[in-house]
């Protein structure tokens, strides 16, 4: 089975590419990871590989390993994260009111909180 890292890879719409260690792109859908499994550009994959419509596509991708560990200096200071923790707690307690209301965000807000928290959880997982 091929082996490649993550190229990358977007939640929302279900898909991204895997450089092969041959050099090729392959396609991944959502729908060959793990089930549960969050993947990061970067991670080392192992994967079967079939040739759909559009090219190569990976099937049974299974992580090898994790993504790289950033160097303690790529993060965030402690005091930047400590305000956008603060404003993150300002706009989840504003969509908690909504909630409480029984009202949901509105499309395009609800999409940008997740992608908010997405981001946050990523700055915090480095």
């Amino acid at each position: 089975m091929p082996i490649g890292r993550l190229k990358w890879y977007d939640h929302e719409r279900g898909f991204g590419f895997i450089t092969s260690d041959d050099g090729e792109d392959v396609f991944v859908h959502t729908n060959a990871l793990p089930v549960g499994v969050v993947v990061k550009p970067g991670m080392k994959l192992e994967f079967g590989v079939a040739d759909g419509r559009r090219g190569r596509q990976a099937l049974n991708v299974s992580i090898v390993d994790p993504v790289p560990s950033l160097v303690e200096g790529q993060r965030k200071p402690a005091d930047d994260m400590a305000i956008i923790i603060e404003d993150l707690i300002k706009l989840l307690d504003s969509v908690h009111s909504g909630l409480r209301r029984g009202r949901f965000p509105e499309g395009q807000h609800g999409t940008k909180i997740a992608a908010l928290l997405r981001a946050v959880a990523d700055d915090l997982d480095n």
